[in-house]
């Protein structure tokens, strides 16, 4: 019996996997099959909370779980008190750009800002008032004061010089004018200054496009471009730690898109920047910072367009040649997630039985032979070897659970012997992006 569950998360999970998506919250009660992935996960948060850096690559087929396993790595590594972000690679949204692509990107990551008591992004104001409210604390014993007291005025300069002298510590490249506009966060928060506050906030989040604007606004000369957000990311993640956060965990999904990028001078510019981010990692130029990039084979493994079309990336990403699929190696830098095997899938849909009966109050009239029989009916129809994915298995499974619940008379071993399989992979022709 699914034990633990809550009303909320069973919702979601529900909702979620019948919408084929990841659920946010709730993973580890469908968690199947990846346990070694995850004690991995857990090896390489152990350095990175030491000071070192990483970045892991997350390849699988379309419907393997790459999206799950993001969503649950940012679920682990939130336990282990580490800031997470999470993006997509879009069209719209890449590494390396001239056209403010790439400081989209970067937005998305500052948006998404996630800690275990806000799992669900948004978290930067909270952080930053956290941050502040750190200074005060110090600041005030420093004085011998009340911490209620550091507030007045006659004390804000000497918070206002302990702040800097913090940031400066912290920051590095590029850092005075995010300093300059944390300051003036600072200030906002102390004199209740609403507006002052969202012009900071849309300074660190990289949405002003006019220097003139962020001047007249905050006094900065300078905003997040293309140019420099890496930079931003780096200092945000030094800040992150002298919080007493163990380190920053960037997750980014469907890079795909870095493949689809029809025009090679572009698309080699976009691998540049990874091999750039990727030696920054492994050659202890950054710390406590760990990327996640989640894509398909073929963008790792085609040597026109993929990452393998990149020499330096090849000669870094190529997997250990002693590797099977029974003999893992979880040290280096590409993952391969391989799909679930049936156990696994059968354990899985267990589960989800119980929470669909949970989230709808109800008893549903299958058991762990029918199951079995659904299982075997679905795999064993013309299309599964080559099609079936554990996502289309699961959205099958919780169709037929809602109907039932909506039609409890139904002959159920009739109706799964209906269900067709369809090839719900990506078509899409590669376009200009």
């Amino acid at each position: 019996m699914i034990e633990h569950v809550k009303p909320k998360e069973a919702t979601a999970i529900i909702n979620s996997l019948l919408g084929g998506v990841v659920p946010k919250i709730g993973l580890q009660h469908i968690t199947v099959g990846r346990s070694a992935e995850v004690a991995s996960f857990l090896t390489a948060l152990e350095d990175v909370k030491n000071g070192h850096s990483m970045m892991k690559f997350w390849i699988g087929d379309y419907g393997s779980g790459k999206s799950f396993m993001m969503h649950l790595l940012n679920t682990v590594a939130m336990k282990q008190k580490f800031v997470v972000a999470n993006a997509d690679f879009t069209p719209e949204n890449r590494l390396y750009s001239t056209e403010n692509r790439a400081t989209l990107l970067y937005t998305a990551i500052i948006d998404s800002l996630a800690i275990q008591s806000m799992p669900e992004g948004g978290a930067l104001p909270t952080l930053l008032e956290k941050w502040i409210e750190q200074i005060m604390s110090e600041t005030a014993e420093e004085l011998d004061i009340d911490v209620n007291d550091v507030r007045e005025e006659k004390y804000v300069k000497q918070l206002r010089a302990n702040m800097e002298r913090k940031l400066n510590e912290v920051t590095d490249i590029g850092s005075f004018e995010f300093n300059k506009v944390i300051v003036k966060y600072f200030e906002a928060y102390l004199r209740e200054d609403d507006e002052l506050r969202i012009c900071a906030l849309r300074w660190l989040k990289g949405e002003y496009r006019n220097k003139t604007h962020a001047r007249m606004e905050l006094g900065a000369r300078e905003i997040i471009d293309d140019g420099n957000y890496y930079n931003m990311l780096k200092n945000f993640c030094r800040l992150f730690v002298s919080m007493g956060y163990n380190g920053f965990i960037i997750n980014l999904d469907e890079a795909i898109n870095l493949y689809k990028i029809t025009m090679s001078h572009n698309r080699e510019k976009n691998y540049e920047k990874l091999l750039s981010m990727y030696n920054d990692c492994f050659q202890g130029k950054v710390s406590h910072l760990f990327f996640n990039i989640a894509g398909t084979r073929e963008f790792l493994e085609n040597e026109r367009r993929g990452l393998f079309s990149y020499h330096a990336l090849k000669s870094r990403l190529e997997t250990n040649k002693h590797e099977t699929n029974g003999i893992r190696d979880f040290a280096q830098p590409v993952i391969r997630l391989l799909p679930l095997d049936n156990t696994e899938v059968f354990v899985l849909l267990q589960s989800l039985r119980q929470i669909f009966e949970l989230n709808y109050n109800t008893t549903i009239n299958i058991d762990k032979e029918d199951i079995r029989q659904f299982m075997e009916d679905i795999y064993n129809k013309p299309g599964a070897h080559e099609f079936l994915t554990p996502r289309e298995v699961i959205r099958d499974f919780l169709n037929v659970l809602s109907i039932m619940r909506q039609n409890p008379d139904l002959d159920k071993r009739a109706f799964i012997k209906k269900i067709k399989i369809r090839d719900e992979r990506p078509h899409d022709n590669i376009k200009e992006i």
